[in-house]
């Protein structure tokens, strides 16, 4: 009887033995992965992190330049209360006769003898709470809704879309005051006000990036695979998403922030004796002709937090890749 011969297997062909990371092109599920194979991979994943990287290195003196602005503003808001400076409520009598810059008033007395510098580094902060905090939730609310709608589509996703179109139908400052009107003008209904009003933009940026990403190679592997909805909802689809709703989130805060002003220049914002960058342009118009300088002063801080952070989104766009065709 002859030798039975084991047939042998050749061991230099691995196949995955479990899912792959299908990222790159070329690879499919199941096909035979090869240490050449890899090592292509591992190149270009490396020549993609060091693109981005000169991306980031080559963002340009302007760009740190605006992000000090808004440092600035940040750190002015925080620490207003510790900073060298007069309660902005408080009247000076000297200044009902002369308003004009001095040493104790650096940048004048308004015509209720308040100081000026006062009122805008203490009036930053209800501009930045309002623009930050708003957007925050509206980032909340209509990321994690543009998530899970750009993902499951169906009838979710139909739902909420004619809902978004519908809030964006109306003129933004027109169903702002209606809801002041009824709401209230506390700093927290300001706040939650802008936020209702701005959950349909993140939603729709959210979305639109999501269904985008849903289709790639690797997120259709997984879900081929067997992945939870969860999983590759928040280890696959969260990271891409991020950088679009990142940016368009600070294009949000500058809005916002006008959105506040433009609240406080019609007195439906915080009310007075609470100093705002909206309520001291609305009081500065009004003594154009006697003293412009009560309305220059917190025009320009509010139009250079406003430059600073439109910059930044916008270079940040660039430079993350966001695209705006799928929106």
């Amino acid at each position: 009887m002859a030798d039975e011969v084991e047939p042998t297997v050749a061991s230099h062909d691995l196949r995955a033995p479990g899912p792959l990371e299908l990222g790159a092109p070329g690879l499919a599920v199941g096909a035979l992965i090869t240490e050449a194979d890899l090592g292509a991979v591992e190149a270009r994943e490396g020549l993609a992190v060091a693109a981005k990287r000169r991306r980031f290195a080559n963002l340009g003196w302007a760009f740190w330049v605006s992000v000090g602005v808004v440092c600035f503003w940040i750190l002015a808001a925080i620490f207003a209360s510790v900073l060298p400076l007069q309660n902005p409520n408080n009247v000076d009598i000297n200044c009902l006769v002369s308003a004009s810059p001095s040493s104790a008033h650096l940048l004048g007395c308004d015509t209720a003898g308040r100081d000026i510098l006062s009122r805008v580094i203490f009036g930053s902060r209800v501009s930045l709470i309002v623009g930050f905090a708003s957007i925050a939730i509206s980032e909340l609310v209509g990321g994690i809704l543009g998530l899970v709608a750009g993902y499951f589509r169906g009838w979710f996703d139909e739902v909420l879309a004619i809902v978004s179109n519908a809030f964006l139908s109306f003129p933004f400052l027109v169903l702002a005051l209606v809801m002041v009107t009824y709401v209230g003008r506390s700093l927290f209904d300001i706040t939650i006000i802008i936020a209702l009003l701005a959950w349909p933009i993140l939603f729709r940026v959210v979305r639109a990036a999501t269904i985008e990403y849903a289709q790639r190679d690797y997120v259709l592997a997984s879900r081929a695979l067997g992945a939870k909805s969860w999983r590759v909802l928040t280890r696959l689809l969260l990271p891409d998403v991020v950088p679009a709703a990142v940016t368009f989130g600070l294009v949000g805060v500058a809005v916002a922030v006008v959105g506040e002003g433009a609240l406080s220049f019609l007195g439906l914002s915080v009310p007075l004796p609470t100093a705002t960058w909206g309520n001291m342009i609305a009081q500065g118009s009004t003594q154009l002709t006697q003293d412009i300088s009560l309305l220059i002063s917190p025009a320009v801080a509010m139009f250079s937090f406003i430059l600073a952070i439109n910059f930044i989104g916008d270079r940040l766009r660039g430079v993350l890749d966001v695209r705006q065709g799928v929106l």
